[in-house]
């Protein structure tokens, strides 16, 4: 996890409202205390005999401690997992592919969005790709650069974006600072919108079309969508 110090805290955060969006409304997205991410993923995996499982971001093993399955690589530059480097630097190394793969490294769009299309080249068919902190609640929790300890990033953006793919589904599970999951099967629920640089996205948007942008699903619902 990303180290700040308090006064670049203070500095990022007069910079965001100067320059990027000042929006206080807040989403109460009411997330189970019950279900965590890990409990997803080994959902996942043992629902479809999945043997390959690749974690982007460990930090403290979290997650990648808990998922029991035949193979897993672990991804991060500082601690954790069992793989040292970037992703950038795994996948230029990498020759094997995965079905499972949990993406929660570095929270930020243009890193998020290669890691999604490195994913993508390396999973295997009938693989599923998920990501954390989808669900921001405030502008403050997904504002890049980040000024807040507690922080998603703005990875909803990413899911925005690749839910204008054909090629692509993917749903978002309302658990866990929300996970989206994302197959190479065909669209299901095409977003049809007209931007640019989804980039750009403000939180106002988010708030305002959380639901529409992606496809919130509540946990039960779910597992019920992905057997389909």
């Amino acid at each position: 996890m990303e180290k700040i110090n308090k006064f670049k805290f203070r500095i990022n955060k007069i910079y965001y409202y100067l320059f990027k969006e000042r929006f206080n409304k807040k989403i109460d997205f009411d997330f189970p205390q019950d279900v965590n991410r890990w409990d997803l993923i080994q959902a996942l995996i043992d629902s479809n005999n999945f043997k390959t499982y690749l974690e982007i971001g460990c930090d403290s093993d979290d997650s990648f401690s808990k998922i029991k399955v035949e193979n897993k690589v672990g991804v991060d530059p500082h601690s954790g997992g069992n793989f040292r480097g970037t992703s950038d630097y795994f996948f230029s190394k990498n020759d094997n592919k995965f079905n499972c793969i949990f993406i929660d490294g570095l929270h930020e769009y243009d890193q998020v969005l290669k890691d999604i299309e490195n994913s993508l080249n390396v999973l295997t068919d009938n693989g599923i790709i998920l990501l954390h902190d989808c669900l921001p609640t405030t502008l403050h929790k997904q504002a890049v650069p980040r000024y807040k300890n507690i922080w998603n990033g703005d990875v909803w953006k990413c899911i925005v974006y690749y839910r204008t793919f054909k090629n692509v589904d993917i749903v978002t599970c309302k658990i866990d600072q929300g996970i989206s999951v994302i197959r190479k099967t065909q669209n299901k629920d095409h977003l049809d919108l007209n931007f640019k640089n989804f980039k750009k996205l403000k939180f106002r948007d988010f708030y305002y079309n959380h639901k529409k942008y992606m496809r919130i699903l509540e946990y039960k619902n779910f597992l019920k969508y992905i057997q389909n």
